[in-house]
C-alpha cells in the first residue's frame, strides 16, 4: 500500500491516476473529505497519522507549502519550515514507527539553486545552494529525512524536479500557452537559454519506480525530460501543438533584461531568459530509468487539455 499526500494537487492527481491505471494499491489523502480520499485536515507538525498509515509500506510525500509569488507571511521562512520541514519529519517519524519501508520525498531543484551557467548543469552531487525560503525548507527537509532514515532504517528517496508541466498546469506555463494562442509577436527569437522541464507523466513514472526500485534506496535524484529547451524552442513547440506558427522577433536578450529591470520585472525576466539545466545521467545510470514521454508528446497532451478547458469555459 502506498500513501500519497498532496493527492489533490497537480502532481498528486496525475500520480493517483497513474497508480490506478497500473492497478497499484494506494491511499490518497486530502485536507477535505472527498469520495475515495482519506481526509486528514490541514497538515501540521503535531498531527496524528496513525490511521492513515495502517498497512502502508511506502509513503510518497507531495504535500507542501509551495513557492509563493505574492508572499503574505510575516516570516516566510518560518512558514515554509513549519509546513515543509516540521510537518514532513513528523509524518516520516510516524511512518518509520509504523513499519513503513520507504519514504519518497518530492523535493525541488531549487535546493541546487536558481540558475546554471552554460555547459554546467546541476547534478545531484552538487553542493546545495537554495536561495529562497522554499528552497531552503526543501533542503532542510531532505537533510532531516536522511538523518531519520539512518536512525530508523527506513529507506529515503529524494527527487528534485524542475518546472513540471502537463494537463492542468497553471502559473507561468499556462501564461506561455495563452501567449502562444494569441499569436502576438514576441521578442524572444534571440534567446538561446537552456531550461530543463519535466512532463508530469515522466515525473509520476519515475516516482512510481522509486517506490520499489532497490537501487533507488537512500539516494537523491534529479529528474527531467532530458531534452532541454530554450524559451524560443518551447514557444515554437507549444505553437506547433496548437497548429500555429510562433511569431518571434530577434531582440537581444540584454535589452530585454534591461527593460524588465526598469519595469520591476527582473526576477520574471531571469526565469524567462536565464538557464536552469539538470544532468540526469546519474539518475539513468543508477535506476535504469528512461523518460517514457518525449517533450513533444508532453507538450501535445498539455496543449490539448488547455484548449479543451478553454472551449469548456467559453
Amino acid at each position: 500500500m502506498i500513501l500519497v499526500t498532496g493527492a489533490t494537487g497537480f502532481v498528486g492527481t496525475a500520480l493517483c491516476t497513474d497508480l490506478a491505471t497500473r492497478d497499484i494499491a494506494f491511499r490518497p489523502v486530502s485536507r477535505l473529505a472527498k469520495p475515495g480520499f482519506h481526509a486528514i485536515g490541514e497538515i501540521h507538525a503535531g498531527m496524528d497519522w496513525s490511521e492513515a498509515l495502517i498497512g502502508v509500506e511506502t509513503v510518497v510525500h507531495l504535500a507542501a507549502r509551495v513557492h509563493v509569488m505574492d508572499e503574505k507571511a510575516v516570516d516566510p521562512l518560518a512558514a515554509f519550515r513549519a509546513a515543509n520541514v516540521e510537518a514532513t519529519v513528523n509524518l516520516a517519524r510516524q511512518a518509520a514507527a509504523s513499519g513503513t519501508r520507504r519514504f519518497v520525498f518530492v523535493s525541488s531543484i531549487k535546493v541546487n539553486g536558481e540558475a546554471t551557467t552554460p555547459g554546467r548543469p546541476f547534478t545531484a552531487e552538487d553542493r546545495p545552494n537554495p536561495l529562497d525560503p522554499y528552497g531552503v525548507s526543501k533542503w532542510e527537509a531532505e537533510q532531516a529525512l536522511f538523518a531519520l532514515g539512518r536512525e530508523t532504517g527506513m529507506e529515503i528517496v529524494a527527487i528534485r524536479p524542475p518546472l513540471v508541466y502537463g494537463p492542468g498546469v497553471k502559473a507561468n506555463f499556462a501564461s506561455l500557452m495563452r501567449l502562444a494562442r494569441r499569436g502576438l509577436p514576441l521578442p524572444l527569437a534571440a534567446v538561446a537559454n537552456r531550461r530543463s522541464l519535466v512532463f508530469v507523466g515522466n515525473l509520476t513514472d519515475f516516482i512510481i519506480l522509486c517506490t520499489h526500485e532497490q537501487r533507488a534506496a537512500n539516494r537523491t535524484f534529479l529528474v527531467s525530460d532530458d531534452d532541454d529547451q530554450s524559451i524560443s524552442q518551447l514557444l515554437r513547440g507549444i505553437s506547433n501543438a496548437m497548429g500555429r506558427k510562433a511569431w518571434l522577433l530577434p531582440v537581444p536578450p540584454r535589452l530585454l533584461a534591461i527593460a524588465a529591470s526598469v519595469l520591476g520585472k527582473g526576477q520574471a525576466a531571469q526565469r524567462l531568459l536565464g538557464s536552469l539545466q539538470l544532468d540526469i545521467g546519474e539518475t539513468r545510470r543508477i535506476t535504469g530509468w528512461t523518460p517514457p514521454f518525449s517533450t513533444a508528446e508532453g507538450l501535445a497532451r498539455t496543449v490539448e487539455a488547455f484548449l479543451q478547458q478553454d472551449v469548456r469555459s467559453t
